[in-house]
């Protein structure tokens, strides 16, 4: 028999206590024992979950007007600037900015987590001043409950597949992937291969714009496709797929969120980022969407890249699966070197089971798509033009 389920079937399911829900971990030994079809009938939901530095976060916030009201120009929380060109009060502070007086040390993913965990945060705005809005500078102290809004929005989110980044040159350097020993000494990735939602939903059949997610603690719902979006299929080692290139744009209520899955975090020598975690769950509607969400370690590749190479399109030193990955070590050029993940596997569970027991519980309902994300999309580069 063919399975074919809808949305409300599963909510309905849901509201009810009837729905069978598992984790992305879960889903692989009863695939396993009872083969797709069979896995396909009993089970609604996969859950899934990724908890791992996202560079391209932050958060729109609305401080309310003061007596007499000020149109703010520049504006600094903690010393980190915002930026303020939205409205008199709106501004969009973004997790990478760097602390005017602290550098690296402290940066817009720092005043997001205290901003959560509610701690207060001084704001620091200037103005020309105008007519209607007089006052040409303040000095206050803000907390998560004494402003009107504040919305986690993150523009490239989620990354589906990203590299394993190595260093062939002969000095260490520091990037975004982390500190890169001299002559391929250490491997690191940042994906939470079998749990990450994107790699479970690859062709991105169930998520798209509308779709509600588990973020930073609370609900939230993708917003768009993420910047950069550019979904690719390649072929792997032994005809197995490499998906790459899928990114989020998501959001959510800040004040609901739990510093427990939204953390700061600073890489030497790089600079501040937001740790951020997300969870989405894939209704199973069909034999295909299980098939995808049953992915394993093993099934699922990437390329190692050379980061030691300055240019955009950097050098592939071949290709590795995420077993092999999360054993701790693989060979690159007949040398055996140690990996290391920038994401936390054992967050991206707690992540996808806290999502399966919320949906157990009937406080979480899934939310069909509003709009599927573009099949292709162009890859642009900055043109330097003269």
């Amino acid at each position: 028999m063919t399975i074919q389920r809808t949305y409300e079937e599963i909510n309905t399911k849901i509201r009810s206590g009837k729905a069978v829900i598992v984790t992305a971990e879960e889903i692989i030994p009863i695939v396993k024992e009872k083969g797709i079809e069979k896995a396909t009938e009993e089970i609604d939901v996969v859950t899934t979950g990724t908890f791992g530095p996202m560079c391209s976060s932050g958060t729109i916030i609305n401080f309310g007007h003061s007596d007499p009201p000020i149109r703010m120009q520049k504006v600094w929380l903690n010393d980190v600037e915002a930026y303020a060109g939205l409205a008199a009060v709106d501004v969009y502070l973004g997790a990478t900015q760097l602390s005017e007086s602290q550098g690296m040390e402290y940066g817009g993913a720092h005043v997001i987590e205290d901003l959560i965990s509610g701690k207060k945060i001084k704001l620091k705005a200037i103005s020309q001043g105008t007519d209607c809005y007089p006052r040409r500078e303040i000095e206050s102290y803000i907390t998560k409950e004494s402003i009107n809004q504040a919305v986690l929005f993150n523009p490239r989110n989620g990354y589906q597949n990203y590299n394993v980044a190595v260093n062939t040159s002969d000095r260490k350097i520091y990037t975004y992937m982390g500190i890169l020993l001299p002559n391929i000494g250490n491997a690191n990735y940042c994906t939470s291969s079998q749990l990450s939602p994107l790699l479970n939903d690859p062709e991105f059949i169930t998520i798209g714009i509308g779709t509600r997610i588990f973020l930073g603690g609370a609900q939230g719902y993708i917003a768009w496709e993420g910047t950069q979006f550019y979904p690719q299929m390649l072929k792997g080692e032994e005809g197995k797929a490499i998906y790459k290139g899928g990114t989020l744009a998501v959001v959510g209520d800040l004040k609901k969120m739990s510093t427990d899955y939204i953390r700061a975090a600073t890489f030497k020598g790089y600079g501040v980022t937001l740790v951020v975690g997300i969870g989405i769950p894939i209704p199973i509607l069909n034999s295909k969407i299980m098939k995808n969400a049953a992915v394993k370690d093993e099934d699922i590749w990437t390329e190692i890249i050379d980061y030691s190479f300055p240019h955009l399109i950097k050098p592939s030193l071949g290709r590795v699966n995420y077993k092999q990955l999360r054993e701790g070590n693989i060979t690159i050029r007949g040398k055996n070197v140690p990996t290391s993940p920038l994401s936390s596997y054992a967050k991206a569970r707690e992540i996808a089971q806290r999502l399966k027991e919320e949906i157990l519980r009937g406080k979480f309902l899934l939310q069909e798509p509003i709009q599927k994300f573009p099949k292709e999309n162009k890859f642009k580069s900055l043109l330097e033009i003269h």
